[in-house]
């Protein structure tokens, strides 16, 4: 393991870590942490081909590990675990370390704040939506969505932090008492806004990817204080 490094984690998702959402994410992770990125090749993809990939998926990610050596790794896409909801499990047998999605990490990070109803942020139209509600909702935590914020899931790479705050302000407006905002889907990308949005908005925000580092080096055992990222990754609570 490279000098100075404490842990090294695998990222698997549908790109590599070379895109502006992954790289506002990679300024926060601690410096002893080696978090590898490592992509799909299947971004941009239509959500319904997602359905049926699981094996593709598992050697994939059976290879990356076996390969890097990681310690744990994570994968995210919301929208393929929708699609095949027994991703986690097939994950979780195929491999000898821990191993979350970002539902399943955000889910648990929603429960450690004590969130059980939640404003939904996504990119995604409904089809999609309607199948995070429902995890969310096995898991002990209910949601309602805002209105779709963009008519196809990437052109919210375009958003600008403050077009991203006010999208946030005006699903509050209608969401009615909830006790966290969730944000799944990192082309939409609240990282810039976090600490504003929780301090102005006067609520908790958990988004996908800070959520992914959360659960996994919690269950590795790490703990961590980052400032100016939220309650989430400066409170660090403990998993339950």
């Amino acid at each position: 393991m490279t000098e100075g490094i404490r842990v090294r984690v695998g990222f698997v998702g549908s790109s590599s870590g070379s895109n502006p959402y992954h790289e506002n994410f990679q300024a926060i992770i601690p410096a002893e942490v080696q978090m590898d990125f490592e992509g799909m090749n299947q971004e941009g993809d239509a959500h319904e081909r997602l359905r049926g990939t699981v094996d593709a998926m598992v050697d994939r990610v059976q290879g990356l590990v076996s390969r890097n050596q990681w310690q744990g790794v994570v994968v995210s896409g919301a929208p393929r675990q929708v699609m095949n909801p027994d991703m986690l499990e097939r994950l979780q047998a195929a491999l000898s370390i821990p191993v979350a999605t970002a539902m399943s990490a955000s889910t648990a990070a929603l429960r450690a704040l004590s969130a059980r109803r939640v404003l939904l942020m996504t990119p995604f139209d409904e089809s999609i939506n309607k199948g995070i509600r429902e995890y969310l909702a096995a898991g002990g935590v209910e949601a309602v969505s805002a209105p779709q914020v963009v008519p196809f899931y990437r052109e919210a790479i375009g958003l600008k932090p403050e077009e991203v705050f006010d999208l946030t302000k005006a699903g509050l407006e209608g969401s009615g008492p909830v006790d966290a905002v969730y944000f799944q889907g990192a082309v939409l990308d609240p990282m810039l806004v976090i600490q504003r949005i929780e301090e102005e908005l006067r609520t908790t925000l958990v988004a996908s990817n800070p959520a992914m580092l959360w659960f996994m080096l919690s269950t590795l055992g790490f703990r961590y204080q980052i400032h100016g990222t939220g309650r989430l990754l400066e409170q660090w609570p403990g998993l339950v």
